[in-house]
């Protein structure tokens, strides 16, 4: 059983998130796009720097899968705990959960002075998330298992993965959002 159709729907997604970036972000200036509303929070553009490491771990596992090399590790034969950890993923991602997470110290955005491309970079990744998620609609995603490229111990379907990107970046566009609603957000 292939997942083309849920593929087609999480791609579809990813290109309403990329239009609705282009809208709500491609015009900030450098220095609205590095401003951030406190020391410890993200700008808009550590969101999308953000966005594009997470995104680009998953390619060189994607790329085995559609070259048919990817091999199985030990862990990703373990029965049940690929569902119960995609579906942990995908819920506590989920842009209605409040709840702050700390991204893993491979994923953290650059510290400051994230250069002013980093919305076209974004939209250039997406094109290639989506390219890599079509290239692999036809196989059965839902027993393909990975290890997640944030944490070697968590293990989860590649269908599961794509679900996650969706719901990630679903959370940051609404990060990014909020703080280009803050009062102190610098002006034109």
């Amino acid at each position: 059983m292939t997942n083309q159709g849920e593929v087609n729907n999480l791609t579809q997604e990813l290109s309403e998130i990329s239009e609705r970036v282009k809208t709500e972000f491609r015009s900030l200036s450098y220095e609205q796009l590095n401003w951030k509303p406190s020391p410890e929070r993200w700008s808009v553009a550590q969101c999308f720097d953000h966005l594009i490491t997470g995104n680009k771990a998953y390619f060189p596992i994607i790329e085995s899968v559609v070259k048919g090399k990817k091999e199985t590790k030990f862990a990703e034969r373990l029965p049940v705990l690929p569902k119960v950890w995609g579906r942990l993923l995908i819920k506590s991602l989920d842009p209605k959960t409040t709840r702050k997470m700390k991204a893993p110290a491979g994923f953290q955005p650059s510290a400051s002075d994230v250069p002013a491309t980093i919305i076209d970079d974004f939209l250039a990744t997406q094109d290639q998330v989506a390219e890599l998620m079509n290239q692999t609609s036809q196989l059965n995603l839902d027993r393909i298992i990975i290890t997640s490229p944030a944490n070697g111990a968590i293990t989860y379907s590649l269908m599961d993965a794509y679900r996650i990107v969706v719901v990630h970046e679903q959370r940051h566009f609404l990060q990014a959002k909020r703080v280009k609603e803050e009062k102190e957000f610098p002006g034109e």
